[in-house]
């Protein structure tokens, strides 16, 4: 008598990311949203009855693309302030438009909005750092996408809380609230070190020992912000908040760009996380992060997109190519960053930094079945040498046909299944009319 499943997939390939390789015409079996078994197509049809059998061909089946670094909201600031410095950027345009508009219902929306991005792009897990998380959280609950909610924390006011006290206990307050949904998880987000004080970041240290959840926040992203750091507190941000003791296996430092070879190896030494946004980083002329020289120290590196209002996409497929490429390019090394490492970064290694790897990142019996089918039988992908190759450095988030989430349909052969296209442009659209007027 054959077994029960859920599901039955049957790619061309499998791509499990862990072991490294790729596994041609086997079966990913789904029971209960989890990966039940992988093994050869013929002895899974012999083995299960499913309740859905899916034949892939010419599909590579890969785990759900992990983003670690995202302000997912802003994907209603989406060109609103292009070809600017970050300073220029931030203190002249988005900070001044979000003090007018943003709210909950704004968050609600482009959260939304965003999360039909990211899953339309094969993007199934996303690390959130905004305002109203409450409200981030339901639109990815709604959107059935995983996500981990930051619990952001500023020193200035805004129309979410008055002060970092403030800040945290609303944080806090929305963990207990959402603690128990499964798609879920929390982390402390104090936006940047030139935007929390020493003592905020005290408390923010003393909750992670207790609660042992992650501290994502924005780091050496700009020469400007070390020559601040300096100028204020006699010494570079990491080694301010190596100080006061914020870094270790817990830490997520977004951007990483302006590090030096001593600010490698504290990270390394601490077991620390890097969140890299190639784009993000270009576009606002930030620099060219040392991902290279992260890595062979040990560093342990995801990708992110940053926020629509900085890259401006939320495709992580595209993020892939990025990185590779700018790798190879500043190290002068071409070997540098092959195909299955970059994969790995948009994939299990993202979700390390978010003690998500047992969970998620890798096709693993026993883990989510949270997976995503790439069509590559197009011209534009033809000959097929190596899927690996291919989905780094041909494939586009278009080639994205078919995402699960703990098991669930989210994207049905370019199409989403719980999210309505027309629903989300009108409420885009109403978002521009406000910025537009109001600027």
């Amino acid at each position: 008598m054959k077994s029960p499943a859920d599901l039955l997939l049957l790619p061309q390939w499998v791509v499990p990311v862990d072991p490294v390789g790729t596994l041609t015409d086997h079966a990913v079996v789904v029971q209960d949203g989890r990966i039940l078994e992988v093994l050869p197509a013929d002895a899974a049809q012999a083995r299960y009855a499913a309740g859905q059998t899916l034949a892939l061909p010419g599909h590579a089946l890969i785990p759900g693309l992990v983003n670690l670094h995202g302000h997912a909201a802003m994907s209603l600031l989406r060109g609103f302030a292009d070809d600017l410095p970050l300073m220029t950027w931030l203190n002249e345009r988005i900070w001044p438009a979000e003090k007018k508009h943003v709210s909950d219902a704004f968050v609600r929306d482009g959260t939304l909005l965003a999360a039909a991005e990211m899953l339309s792009g094969g993007v199934t897990t996303c690390n959130d750092m905004y305002f109203f998380p409450q409200a981030a959280g339901e639109a990815f609950l709604q959107a059935g996408m995983r996500a981990t909610l930051g619990m952001i924390v500023l020193e200035f006011p805004s129309a979410y809380a008055s002060d970092a006290d403030d800040y945290l206990a609303k944080g806090l307050a929305l963990r207990d609230d959402l603690k128990e949904e499964p798609l879920l998880t929390f982390a402390f987000a104090p936006h940047a070190p030139y935007t929390i004080s020493d003592a905020t970041f005290g408390r923010i240290n003393t909750l992670t020992e207790q609660l042992g959840l992650p501290i994502h926040t924005h780091i050496h992203e700009t020469a400007d912000e070390i020559r601040d750091s300096l100028k204020q507190y006699g010494v570079r941000p990491l080694e301010r908040l190596a100080r006061l003791g914020l870094l270790g296996p817990n830490f997520i430092g977004v951007h990483a760009v302006h590090v030096n070879e001593a600010e490698i190896d504290l990270l390394a030494e601490h077991g620390c996380h890097v969140a890299h946004c190639s784009s993000s980083n270009l576009k606002l002329a930030s620099g060219l992060a040392p991902v290279v020289e992260l890595m062979r120290a040990g560093v342990n590196i995801g990708l992110g997109t940053d926020g629509a209002a900085s890259n401006n996409r939320l495709d992580l497929v595209s993020e892939m190519r990025m990185t590779a490429l700018l790798a190879k390019g500043v190290s002068g090394d071409a070997a540098a960053l092959p195909a299955a490492t970059v994969l790995k970064m948009a994939t299990l290694d993202a979700a390390r930094a978010l003690n998500l790897d047992d969970r998620i990142g890798s096709i693993t019996p026993g883990k989510r079945a949270d997976l995503v089918a790439v069509d590559l039988r197009g011209l534009v992908c033809q000959p097929v040498f190596d899927p690996v190759s291919h989905l780094v450095y041909v494939a586009g988030r278009e080639h994205v046909t078919h995402v699960w989430v703990d098991g669930k349909l989210k994207l049905n052969d370019r199409r989403l299944v719980d999210l309505d296209s027309d629903d989300l442009t009108a409420r885009a659209t109403y978002w521009r009319s406000k910025l537009t007027q109001q600027g």
